[in-house]
């Protein structure tokens, strides 16, 4: 049987994402799940720190 992929949660979308064979060299530095939520970071960390009620 294989081993399931290793996974991460995106920051911005807050939505899991598995390990891709193109990451593979630089798994440790991989932070988003998509180039749309690296290009979007900045929004989503002023959003978030707000606090929506």
């Amino acid at each position: 049987m294989a081993k399931p992929l290793p996974s991460k949660i995106c920051p911005v979308c807050e939505r899991p994402f598995n390990w891709r064979r193109k990451w593979a060299k630089d798994w440790e530095s991989v932070r988003y799940c998509s180039e749309r939520c690296r290009r979007h970071r900045r929004q989503a960390s002023a959003t978030n720190g707000q606090g929506e009620r």
